[in-house]
């Protein structure tokens, strides 16, 4: 399978037509999204994984809201960063091109391309990087600190705009992980 291929399946996931449905909004629940990737109910940890996955399914969001949304009804929940949290990345080699293959904590996968492009912003206080990707339309993943690390091993230092940058290469599109100090 080429990585064109790969990217047309993954891509054809069986996900609800959650941006076609615009149901009254109900009010919101105490459910949260840590920045861990855990999700919450009430206070409690959600312990069931399939419960989790169907929660993501149906996860939209609009401005800077979160929504949980049926074609019947839309509830707010919370969300502390992201709601998905990249815990794994492959390398895929093929036609003389890299590949980064992302799996999240719900189990989407995605390749790092101009549909899912990777950025990253840094805390101005502690110049700590946190690096997303977009996973689909507008809702990202914080990349695990160990799979960050894969990309900066992966990384070239090229300079862009007179600044020497780490840049990470996947499906014919770079992506900077930042800026290098000297």
């Amino acid at each position: 399978m080429n990585i064109n291929q790969l990217a047309k399946q993954l891509e054809a996931s069986n996900l609800p037509p959650v941006d076609q449905w615009n149901p009254p909004f109900c009010g919101d629940i105490d459910m949260i999204i840590k920045r861990d990737g855990t999700w919450h109910y009430m206070g409690s940890p959600i312990g069931r994984k399939a419960l989790v996955k169907l929660f993501s399914n149906v996860l939209k969001k609009e401005d800077d809201k979160f929504y949980l949304v049926t074609p019947v009804e839309k509830v707010g929940i919370t969300v502390e960063d992201a709601p998905f949290v990249a815990v794994l990345m492959e390398t895929i080699e093929q036609d003389d091109q890299t590949v980064l293959l992302f799996t999240d904590n719900v189990g989407n996968k995605f390749i790092a391309n101009s549909e899912h492009p990777i950025r990253v912003e840094t805390n101005p206080k502690t110049l700590e990087p946190s690096p997303y990707i977009l996973v689909r339309k507008n809702l990202e993943a914080l990349i695990h600190r160990n799979v960050f690390y894969q990309m900066v091993d992966l990384a070239s230092i090229e300079e862009i705009d007179t600044n020497e940058e780490m840049i990470v290469e996947s499906a014919g599109v770079k992506f900077s992980l930042g800026k290098i100090k000297a």
